[in-house]
């Protein structure tokens, strides 16, 4: 059994939850692969509707990538490949490409590739303690993925800076900047993350994957290209577009099929 990772299910919502609390919840190599196969099957599995990533303990969602196997590695003369030249796939990718809704319930600091694996999710809850940055530059790295889907998110300038010094902000200012859609007390961040997920999950799948799908990729495309995209089943023409319909006048709750 793989210690490094516990999954969870609470109806049709998953929760993976990284757990290595005392290498404040780093990404090994052996978790980024757990990681990567979890979320795939998630996104094949009919029973999971909405996915969560969390940590265990309270000092850091996940602090990045973890430094001293990186250290090993080069005193024993392995070859370093940047993260878009290995030959696994790129985990932030994975989770980036996500049908399904993804929440990251920080209970804790994300912080580098912690930071970054926020990021590639779709809704974030955290507490008012908890910090988060790209201190990349600081040791050399590049914060590849950051570099990209960060000015993207905020405010290129604010965005650049951030990436160019590695300093840190708070949940205050995350959640002003939009990056967080709800800072709780420590306590609350994943029974909130959890009752947003249900109700999510509540609705129909269909619907929820092709709302997330168009919005995310018409933000590259102009507008009348954007209202054209037809990815996935086509809610209009599902059989859950009629019983969302007959419910609602039924005034009972939907049975989704979810075809």
């Amino acid at each position: 059994m793989n210690t490094e990772l516990m999954v969870t299910q609470n109806g049709f919502v998953r929760t993976l939850q990284l757990n290595r609390p005392e290498r404040r919840n780093a990404l090994s190599e052996s978790l980024k692969a757990s990681l990567i196969s979890e979320i795939l099957s998630a996104d094949e599995d009919d029973t999971v509707r909405v996915l969560i990533l969390t940590g265990s303990g309270d000092s850091a969602f996940c602090s990045g990538a973890d430094l001293k196997d990186m250290r090993a590695g080069d005193q024993e003369g392995k070859t370093f490949r940047s993260p878009m030249s290995r030959v696994e796939r790129n985990l932030f990718e994975v989770a980036l490409e996500f049908k399904k809704p993804l929440i990251a319930a920080l209970n804790g600091s994300a912080v580098a590739g912690g930071f970054e694996l926020a990021l590639a999710c779709d809704l974030r809850i955290s507490h008012s303690n908890a910090k988060f940055g790209l201190p990349e530059t600081k040791i050399g790295m590049g914060a590849n993925f950051g570099s990209v889907v960060l000015p993207r998110l905020i405010p290129p300038t604010i965005a650049l800076h951030m990436l160019m010094t590695g300093e840190y902000i708070d949940a205050q200012e995350a959640q002003r900047l939009g990056l967080l859609n709800k800072v709780v007390d420590a306590q609350s961040v994943m029974g909130e993350s959890l009752s947003l997920a249900q109700q999510i999950a509540q609705n129909a799948p269909v619907s929820v994957r092709r709302v997330k799908a168009v919005a995310l990729r018409g933000l590259s495309m102009p507008v009348s290209e954007a209202l054209r995209q037809d990815p996935g089943l086509n809610p209009y023409l599902s059989e859950d577009r009629q019983e969302g319909i007959q419910a609602r006048l039924e005034k009972r709750n939907p049975i989704w099929k979810n075809r």
